[in-house]
């Protein structure tokens, strides 16, 4: 007998987790990532929901709560895989739920440490602050984050630096760097076009205040509805890609309900590499 993949057993418990608190289904039948006012968006939660055997019972909790467990979720499936792949991507990483809603946490990362002086300057100075607004401001929901390396390390098959040379290097301890953001994570328990439009401008935010690498800029979502998966994942140039938690059920039950445009649609986002599956991530950010 075949044993399962690794990733595959962490998708089902990824699931399984979400089953347990987040993703249920109420006394009317409606699942709690479904639009209750929208039929199509009722019909395929419903259907991802049934393909993953939800069985528990309950009222929609309310989106602040729905949206916190779903991140804390999310990383610890990210942690889960990602951490796995230290022979493709060696290093001292930490993955973490950011909690609080610190607008600064970006800025204990060394492309953004740059951001505390301009906070500082904005708050001595009233026309500053309005003149840049909250552009500079980023909140990630899950981040990535790689630790500087220790010369012995580097040094390791040979010498390969030393204080002559290398000495403006990020990834090198001894420059005195901050760790590196490998990642900023987007968590959307459902997708509304307010959401959509956040979920760009906070990636535009990372993209224009960045000194030097770019981290990977993802959204992951269990919005059930193609036309507003399409919202976010649609267009180049801010987002890197868009996760699905369940794209297989939601392909799955698309194609069970018939719906040709919504198929269509999806078919095109799947095809173009805007959207994949949650399992899809964790070795994306080991590129």
């Amino acid at each position: 007998m075949t044993m399962a993949a690794e990733f595959e057993e962490a998708r089902k418990a990824f699931h399984a987790t979400l089953l347990e608190s987040t993703l249920t289904i109420n006394s009317t039948g409606v699942v709690s990532n479904a639009d209750s006012s929208n039929t199509t968006s009722k019909a395929i939660a419903k259907g991802i929901a049934e393909l993953l055997k939800a069985e528990t019972v309950g009222e929609r909790i309310a989106g602040q709560t729905s949206g916190n467990q779903f991140e804390s979720i999310c990383a610890g499936f990210v942690r889960e895989t990602f951490l796995r792949l230290g022979h493709l991507r060696p290093g001292t990483w930490d993955v973490h739920q950011v909690t609080g809603r610190n607008r600064l946490e970006i800025a204990r990362y060394e492309q953004y440490a740059h951001l505390i002086a301009l906070d500082r300057a904005a708050k001595a100075d009233a026309e500053l602050a309005a003149a840049l607004g909250s552009d500079y401001t980023i909140t990630p929901d899950i981040v990535v984050v790689r630790d500087t390396i220790e010369d012995s390390i580097i040094n390791a098959p040979a010498v390969l630096v030393d204080d002559n040379v290398t000495t403006l290097a990020s990834l090198r301890k001894k420059n005195g760097g901050l760790p590196l953001l490998h990642a900023s994570i987007s968590c959307k328990w459902t997708i509304r076009s307010d959401r959509a439009q956040n979920a760009r401008s906070e990636a535009l935010n990372l993209v224009r205040n960045r000194k030097g690498r770019l981290p990977h800029i993802v959204v992951v979502t269990a919005e059930p509805t193609p036309s507003r998966l399409a919202s976010i994942a649609l267009g180049t140039g801010d987002i890197d890609c868009v996760y699905h938690f369940a794209l297989y059920e939601l392909q799955a039950t698309i194609n069970a309900l018939g719906m040709g445009d919504a198929a269509d649609m999806l078919a095109v986002m799947v095809e173009s590499k805007r959207l994949k599956d949650i399992s899809d991530l964790p070795l994306d950010l080991a590129v």
